[in-house]
């Protein structure tokens, strides 16, 4: 399309063929990466834009044939294509298609317009100079019709973007050893990989036959009038020819993949296809006796690299390691890797339940990613998970998993922690060894280890159920306060309720009333009661491969732990549960055994596997009340406990059970703190609000209550609400440096400049 539209069929022929026979694009097309996705939206919406450029235009321009073979083809005759453009597209409908393809791109990833902006801004400008005042709204109409394509994702992942982005650029250029923007290896990076991108012999060639081309054309010979140079045919040629504004995409795009930190050759896939246009216009740019020969020889010599990248033939590496090295992806063609035998294996085990796989090497071949990709092959019963990063967590991340993958030899680019979790899995008696296999190319064993009483466990029953049941619950007689208490639970149901229910389970301290458990809640008596809330089998209940019937009856053994208050009066406390139904909103009390344990502070404490997931949530949420400082144990959990569960399910589950609670029993502040904690990382951004300001009518004295509805209100695009509700904390508080740098934000979010910096300059130099 961009060859028709701006040179001929031909070229446009040529350059689709040359797509084919890029090397950087044929590697990376077979490639689990965005990249190559990105290079095709954002060249169509190179193309779109291109399309609205011409159409838009009040004159439309001369077309000239570029390299035409005979005198003849100076002025080519319409192909199909352009005569529908001409008679069903004008500037207002190629807007809308621009702005269709510009939002597309844009939610493809956000590095597309590093690409399209400079084409944006150089077009802009041409019009806003020559006052083409309906183009320029055609092209505002353009954006706002992308706008609503991708503005949605934007402003609600937009924080995300910002520190992600930080992540995959910073962090990573740091980690990979990319050189610096202040040396002139950063600007020279990509011109370096190019002919390995395209090819020594397909980059040199076209460019050679322009440079002849448009040598004899300026400079010709045996008395032949030379084209005449001059500012006027400059001017004309910067504003009319085709090579100058591919050539404003081209190093547009160069100039913005230099000028980001992070360098990799897939980052600037984008640029190649418009370079095979540049490429078929040297091609065809050949003249004489051998231009068919040359221009033939070319694409041949180019097939056949390719058939050598791909595939391995005898003797064959000289002529890739000079022509086209480093790109060579040939199928692997020796002894399989035991990637879906330990899938299998892992489904064979547990083929009721979503698995987390602890993926503890790191290779080009045996890594949590792999392992991901076979998982989600499994109908995504199995997600590999990277563990062991830090030392300090090495424990809590071998008692949180059931599944954990060791390989002898070469451990890949693993962290120091990691050998300390290796001899954790292998060392103690909780796992056993479930199967091994020997790696290809003497490249190792890979070890599967299983727990041997792995926290869930699902077996189909034959006695019917109608509701889901407590059968048996095992807990030691007698525990200490404020350590982690064994608990194991025993349920039994249909497979749809026990998939869709969550567990609302309350130890209540006994005395000689008859009041119930539950009614004995009041805010001013935490220390009477606590909570085990959570969804049955912890959520991991999937239909998987064996796709139960929704009134098949099943078992569900949970083995983990629960909390008391370390503050809890001593005394016999009784279980009271409630069955909350997460799709319906269904509830009823669950019958259960007489259950009951005795809070001791002189007991001793009964080994503990890790609590559950929304237990541990609950426990550090009330950190949020201490500001700043409280922040990063909640960091710290989250970043690890993110890692057992793939789908952040238990941030669902909390939510779901706490809401149940704050609305049919009592707003206690804990539990107010536990749901905005839940809410605010689901980027849930209605509810947080709600929960905050029922928080802030708890504790209205506390200024990082008012900070952190600021910080949702900024986060949802309302600086002017956010500004408000700063002027109140820091009324309480005019020293917190966090209300300040919020109210800078909310100032620089409203366009007031002066405001923001005056607010935010003192804070900057501090630091410094």
């Amino acid at each position: 399309g961009l060859g028709i539209l701006l040179f001929n069929n031909r070229i446009a022929l040529w350059a689709a063929a040359i797509c084919q026979l890029l090397p950087g694009l044929y590697r990376y097309r077979l490639e689990f990466l965005l990249d190559y996705p990105v290079a095709a939206v954002v060249t169509c919406s190179f193309f779109c834009l291109t399309l609205w450029k011409i159409k838009s235009k009040p004159i439309k321009p001369v077309k000239i044939d570029y390299f035409p073979e005979k005198p003849a083809d100076k002025l080519p005759s319409r192909t199909k294509f352009q005569k529908f453009t001409d008679k069903y597209l004008n500037g207002w409908v190629c807007a809308l298609i621009f702005g269709l393809s510009f939002g597309i791109a844009m939610m493809v990833k956000q590095t597309s317009l590093l690409f399209l902006i400079t084409p944006l801004i150089w077009i802009f400008f041409s019009i806003l100079l020559q006052r083409h005042w309906e183009r320029i709204a055609q092209l505002i109409v353009s954006f706002g019709i992308a706008t609503l394509i991708f503005g949605w994702w934007y402003r609600t992942n937009w924080l995300l973007i910002l520190t992600s982005g930080k992540r995959a650029t910073l962090d990573s250029a740091i980690a990979e050893g990319d050189p610096a923007l202040n040396t002139i290896h950063a600007w020279l990076y990509y011109w370096k990989i190019l002919p390995y991108l395209v090819s020594w012999h397909l980059l040199i060639i076209p460019i050679v036959g322009l440079i002849i081309y448009w040598g004899r054309k300026y400079f010709p010979q045996d008395g032949q009038k030379a084209k005449r140079i001059s500012y006027r045919n400059i001017s004309k040629f910067i504003k009319n020819n085709s090579l100058v504004w591919l050539g404003v995409f081209w190093f547009g795009g160069y100039l913005f993949c230099s000028l980001n930190i992070n360098k990799d050759a897939r980052y600037i896939l984008p640029l190649l296809p418009v370079l095979s246009l540049f490429l078929a216009s040297g091609l065809l740019a050949w003249r004489g006796r051998w231009q068919n020969e040359i221009r033939w020889g070319t694409i041949g010599l180019a097939l056949l690299l390719g058939v050598i990248n791909f595939f391995p033939i005898y003797h064959a590496e000289i002529v890739t390691n000079i022509l086209s090295p480093r790109v060579q992806h040939r199928p692997y063609l020796g002894k399989e890797y035991p990637h879906e035998e330990v899938i299998a294996e892992i489904i064979k085990k547990d083929p009721y339940l979503q698995t987390t796989l602890a993926v503890l090497p790191s290779t080009s071949t045996i890594n949590q990613h792999n392992f991901s990709f076979y998982g989600a092959k499994a109908n995504f019963q199995v997600y590999g998970r990277q563990v062991g990063v830090r030392e300090k967590e090495v424990v809590a991340d071998g008692r949180s998993l059931d599944w954990f993958i060791v390989k002898t030899g070469t451990q890949g680019s693993v962290p120091e922690a990691q050998a300390q979790l290796v001899d954790f899995v292998e060392g103690i008696p909780a796992f056993r060894l479930e199967t091994s296999w020997e790696l290809p190319d003497e490249a190792g064993d890979l070890l599967l280890y299983h727990q041997k009483k792995p926290s869930v466990e699902v077996k189909p029953i034959s006695s019917k159920r109608e509701t889901v049941q407590l059968d048996r619950i095992t807990i030691p007689e007698v525990t200490p306060p404020g350590v982690p208490v064994p608990v194991k639970y025993e349920w039994s149901g249909p497979w749809e309720k026990l998939k869709s229910g969550l567990v609302l389970l309350t130890w209540g301290w006994e005395d000689e009333t008859e009041i119930p458990v539950v009614a004995k809640f009041t805010d001013s008596n935490p220390r009477m009661n606590w909570l085990h809330d959570r969804a049955i089998a912890m959520g991991r209940l999937t239909p998987g491969t064996k796709n139960p019937h929704p009134e098949d009856n099943f078992r569900v053994i949970e083995r983990t732990a629960m909390l008391p208050d370390a503050n809890i009066l001593p005394g016999t406390y009784r279980l009271e549960a409630i069955y909350l139904n997460r799709e319906t909103g269904e509830s009823y009390p669950i019958s259960i055994p007489e259950t009951t344990i005795q809070i001791d502070p002189e007991a001793a404490a009964t080994p503990a596997p890790e609590l559950d997931l929304i237990t541990q949530l609950r426990t550090v949420a009330p950190n949020l009340a201490e500001g700043v400082e409280g922040l990063e144990p909640i960091f710290e959990l989250t970043a690890r406990i993110n890692q057992y569960d793939p789908k952040q399910d238990y941030l669902n589950q909390a939510e779901q059970a706490l809401q149940y609670r704050l609305e049919h029993q009592y707003f206690n502040l804990d539990w107010g703190y536990s749901l905005v904690l839940a809410q605010i990382l689901q980027q849930k951004v209605p509810g947080a609000i709600a929960s905050l300001e029922k928080v802030i009518q708890l504790d209205s004295d506390n200024p990082y209550n008012y900070a952190y509805l600021a910080l949702v209100y900024l986060y949802n695009w309302q600086p002017l609400t956010a500004a408000e509700i700063l002027e109140k904390a820091d009324a309480l508080n005019p020293n917190l440096e966090i209300v300040q740098i919020l109210s800078g934000i909310a100032a620089l979010m409203q366009g007031h400049f002066v405001k923001a910096w005056q607010t935010l300059a003192p804070l900057i130099n501090n630091s410094q």
